[in-house]
């Protein structure tokens, strides 16, 4: 069949109300996989967007400016908006990565509830980090620092990652659920691992290793902006790309197959670009467990679509509002900015338990 073809079926199958696995019927029942239903929608989208668009410059244009002690134009300004700025970019990628991963990681499982972090990413950045204090002492920690050993945990990530969806995605009982139960086994047994080394830490190297193993964007160095932004813009760009067959994804194996795509090997090129963004995001800021989850739950409900093309761009305006918006809150009202990422944590986590109460399932 060709692919004009193939691409007119999948429409005509979500304008029918075919709806992609797992997602409850009577909320998604007017909503469409592919281009706009009506113009009501459009515009609907077109406000969304442009709302997010407004409050993304303006919280990003605020951290840069508010507070800022020398007069707007001076070199001072500029000097100190500069060192400013490399937060914000550090926000940006952070932004990119959980949300492009996420969305597309629900897609290709069919599941709404899971996100990467289930696959051990965070419990893996917990045990690099661990060990290097409990083999090496804080001087490890230190040394564990730079170009180079930033690439390391982003290929050690990746590869494991790949290792994992290899064994269990191409042999002959290849089961996407088995692969995601045992990364949590993987996952939890990396983080008892992790657990056990910390309570052998004196008190002194704990409190130093315990301020790397929340995520926070002070975690981020500057020289490792060179290789996560490239990574970041790369495999994000390949996943928006791939939007199209993303959507024919999202209705199951069997439907993809039938249309001409190839699910498995879709399957394999999603879930590695979604192991680079989810390892080059921790690697950089920590772990952020529920923040990919309430970043695309919200996006699904302000682009009111099934089509990536829709969902991805206001699925990343959405993570970069509530990063920048929480730490422009907490510096400027309430002098707390350590805490934003377990504020964040703490919303995602009740929204997570919301959603799983209200559906009653995984």
């Amino acid at each position: 069949m060709p692919v004009v073809e193939r691409v007119s079926v999948v429409k005509r199958m979500a304008g029918a109300g075919r709806m992609p696995r797992g997602e409850p019927t009577r909320r998604g029942a007017s909503r469409s996989g592919g281009a706009f239903s009506s113009p009501a929608q459009r515009r609907r989208y077109v406000i969304v967007l442009t709302v997010l668009i407004l409050l993304s410059v303006s919280f990003g244009v605020g951290l840069l400016a508010w507070g800022n002690p020398m007069p707007f134009g001076t070199d001072g300004f500029w000097r100190i908006a500069e060192l400013r700025f490399t937060n914000v970019t550090v926000m940006l990628i952070v932004a990119l990565c959980q949300a492009v991963a996420t969305v597309s990681f629900q897609t290709v499982t069919t599941n709404r509830i899971i996100t990467p972090s289930i696959m051990g990413f965070e419990s893996l950045y917990r045990a690099v980090q661990t060990s290097s204090v409990y083999l090496f002492g804080i001087a490890g920690l230190v040394a564990f620092q730079g170009l180079w050993q930033f690439g390391l945990q982003i290929a050690i990530m990746v590869a494991l990652a790949m290792l994992l969806y290899g064994w269990l995605l191409t042999g002959r009982y290849a089961n996407l659920q088995v692969m995601l139960l045992i990364g949590i086994i993987i996952g939890g047994g990396l983080g008892a691992i992790a657990t056990f080394m910390q309570r052998l830490l004196t008190p002194s190297e704990f409190d130093v290793l315990a301020a790397r193993l929340f995520g926070n964007i002070s975690n981020a160095d500057a020289q490792y902006l060179p290789l996560a932004i490239p990574l970041c813009l790369v495999a994000s760009a390949l996943l928006w790309m791939r939007a199209r067959r993303l959507n024919v994804m999202a209705f199951g194996a069997d439907t993809a197959n039938s249309l001409g795509v190839n699910h498995r090997r879709e399957l394999m090129i999603v879930l590695f670009l979604v192991a680079v963004l989810m390892a080059t995001s921790t690697a950089l800021v920590g772990p952020m467990t529920f923040l990919g989850f309430l970043v695309a739950t919200l996006a699904y409900q302000f682009a009111d679509s099934h089509d990536h093309r829709l969902v991805l761009p206001v699925a990343v305006l959405t993570a970069f509002t509530i990063i920048a918006g929480a730490y422009f809150v907490m510096r400027n009202f309430f002098y707390a900015e350590g805490v934003v990422s377990i504020i964040i944590e703490l919303v995602g986590g009740v929204v997570f338990l919301f959603v799983i109460l209200r559906k009653g399932r995984l």
